[in-house]
């Protein structure tokens, strides 16, 4: 598909445009609960292992990373909902 505005898109591609931001949303949610909960388990892991390592804990910043790179994403939700209200499609 074109770059097209959100003005420029027909009622049709708008309401696709929004179910690919809401599945992208819930895949966001998703990875970024597996992330946290890896984060969780592997510092719980290391906290209870007699022999506290800190090589152990470099590992554990790629989870940190990626949820931050998630949460820094681009958001061009704002814009799709103004246009949804102003044609009445949502």
């Amino acid at each position: 598909m074109e770059n097209k505005t959100f003005a420029e898109m027909t009622d049709e591609e708008l309401l696709i445009e929004k179910k690919k931001q809401k599945n992208s949303k819930i895949f966001h949610a998703v990875a970024i609960g597996f992330l946290a909960g890896t984060l969780i388990f592997g510092m719980g892991g290391w906290l209870m292992s007699p022999e506290k390592r800190i090589g152990f804990l470099i590992p554990m910043l790629i989870p940190v990373v990626f949820i931050y790179k998630i949460l820094k994403g681009p958001k061009n939700d704002n814009g799709l909902e103004e246009v949804l209200k102003q044609r009445g499609l949502s």
